[in-house]
């Protein structure tokens, strides 16, 4: 049923992510399925442009990628099974966007409980749930 699963990750926390990646695990290999690693990266505000390297937007996906790579090594998942992918932009976007291009069935993704100020500004898993084309799981943390 679940063939193709997303798991974005906020790399600033990975604890967050450790439900979410267990949970597609299991259900990956119930439906002999494979699971991505997102990560995606927040542009590069245009009046910082001048103050940072040249190549800093490529550094940030490089050392994106290299903790992705350990996070699925560490996941327990055969090689086979995960990739990673790392996108830049608008999160809850890249997220919509990639789990298109990958043909997702499932995205699986943690989050906080909710706060108040969550209930009035809305969430990144909130704008992923309301706008998926395909089934969205939430993992409390």
């Amino acid at each position: 049923m679940f063939k193709s699963i997303l798991v974005p990750i906020d790399l600033a926390d990975t604890d967050l992510a450790k439900p979410a990646i267990a949970t597609a695990a299991t259900l990956s290999q119930t439906w002999s399925g494979s699971i991505r690693l997102l990560n995606v990266l927040p542009m590069t505000p245009v009046m910082l442009a001048e103050y940072v390297p040249a190549d800093f937007d490529e550094q940030q996906r490089q050392t994106s990628e290299e903790a992705l790579a350990i996070v699925a090594r560490e996941s327990g998942i055969e090689p086979a099974r995960i990739s990673s992918v790392v996108r830049q932009g608008g999160i809850y976007h890249e997220i919509l966007e990639e789990a298109v291009h990958m043909k997702a069935d499932l995205i699986v993704m943690t989050s906080h409980r909710p706060a108040m100020r969550t209930y009035f500004l809305g969430s990144n898993a909130g704008h992923v749930v309301r706008y998926a084309k395909c089934s969205v799981l939430v993992v409390r943390h």
